[in-house]
């Protein structure tokens, strides 16, 4: 598949939108403009109320998870996660370790803007933690999964270097953070997150959860310098045409929420200037998403093996015992799962798609630029999403379920 070039959109030097040398101090300069302090005070504001997860009508459906080992290398990331906290001074531990159930869980973003002083921020730390932080990533995640994960942090880096802003979108411009104490027996877990990515990892003995899961990037190609060769979310831009394209007429129309990727288009509430289409983002962990578009019950056979194809392009990141677990999941829903479009389906435009069930909800998403100068959503800018609806993002209908069949409340 073509890629669409984005060097017309690099902007020229002195007019980039890096505002401070470090990150800290771009943030501090950014957190001055209205569109930044209205986001997060909108976010400050959902992150009091209480999770409940996202659902299609405001009402979490019951009984949709069970506690149930699915040979996740437990012991492998709880070994990691160990040596991790053996290095860390008291006061870094301080910050970087926190309960369980403790609500900072949910206090991610995907912006490049640092507000956060708690979790160890790998470009302020030691290169021996640093590599130790990635030693925790390669034992819970599949290959594919840590590979992705290190390229959207290198194609940070590229960006950076592109824009003039070589330290406040850097590689190492991420948060790492660990929940409750690493156990091949009690729950516990990790979270990193930054500009364009976001990884949340519950651990119940041989079970794992790994939403939500937001990776992006702008551009999403790289083509120079050390990180030359990456590229990210081809399967998942290719295989979406194609399951869009293999839609008859009838079927298409269905799916086909809008063909405009404007947003004066559609209704009010319904784009976002950070999230664009995303309904998913951060501190988005108890919206209603109403269902739009196809039901997978009016596919055909291979229409349907095409659908779980592209979902098993977002579950990749999972080792194969949690993978396997995952796609059954998806699977025994696959009627009720529905498939919604928004844009062009061709060789060129730009599009959204999102593909919704009881148990999993995906998000693709071209943006127009942020720190490229691109006023219109361009395929080189992309946003991918991946939530547990229903309660079970960060594992935490699976917790409840810990915890009342053991008769302990979880510590907070």
């Amino acid at each position: 598949m073509s890629r669409q070039d984005y060097t017309d959109f690099v902007p020229a030097p002195g007019t980039s939108r890096i505002a401070g040398e470090t990150p800290r101090d771009h943030a501090l300069v950014r957190l001055r403009l209205p569109r930044a302090q209205e986001l997060f005070a909108t976010w400050a504001k959902l992150a009091e109320a209480p999770f409940r997860g996202i659902t299609t009508d405001g009402n979490v459906r019951p009984d949709l998870f069970a506690l149930a080992p699915s040979d996740a290398p437990t012991e492998a990331m709880a070994a990691a996660a160990m040596r991790l906290v053996a290095m860390l001074p008291g006061e870094v531990a301080a910050r970087a370790i926190h309960p369980v159930g403790s609500q900072l869980w949910q206090q991610w973003q995907n912006t490049e803007i640092l507000v956060e002083h708690h979790g160890i921020r790998l470009d302020e730390t030691t290169p021996q933690i640093r590599d130790a932080v990635l030693a925790v990533l390669a034992a819970a995640l599949s290959a594919k999964g840590f590979e992705a994960t290190r390229a959207v942090m290198q194609l940070n880096q590229f960006l950076g270097d592109l824009v003039g802003g070589p330290r406040v979108l850097g590689e190492w411009a991420y948060t790492f953070v660990l929940f409750g104490t690493p156990s091949t027996a009690e729950p516990w877990g990790w979270q990193l997150f930054g500009h364009h990515l976001s990884l949340n990892c519950l651990v119940i003995e041989r079970q794992m959860v790994l939403t939500p899961t937001f990776m992006g990037a702008e551009p999403s190609y790289c083509d120079a310098g050390p990180h030359a060769g990456i590229s990210l979310f081809e399967d998942e831009q290719r295989k979406g045409l194609e399951l869009m394209a293999s839609l008859s007429a009838e079927q298409q129309g269905r799916a086909l929420v809008s063909g405009s990727m404007n947003g004066a288009d559609h209704p009010p509430g319904r784009w976002h200037f950070a999230d664009h289409f995303h309904l998913g983002g951060a501190h988005q962990d108890n919206r209603i998403v109403p269902l739009e578009g196809l039901a997978g019950d009016k596919l055909t056979p291979r229409q349907q093996r095409c659908l779980l194809d592209l979902v098993g392009a977002y579950v990749a990141p999972l080792p194969p015992g949690p993978f396997a677990a995952r796609m059954t999941e998806v699977e025994r829903y696959l009627a009720e799962t529905h498939f919604c479009w928004i844009g062009g389906f061709d060789e060129v435009k730009p599009f959204y798609y999102r593909i919704q069930s009881p148990v999993i909800l995906i998000e693709f998403d071209h943006h127009s630029g942020v720190f490229l100068t691109n006023a219109e959503p361009a395929r080189f800018h992309v946003h991918t999403l991946v939530r547990t609806p229903n309660g079970n993002d960060y594992g935490v209908d699976l917790l409840r379920q810990h915890y009342a069949k053991s008769h302990r409340h979880p510590p907070s």
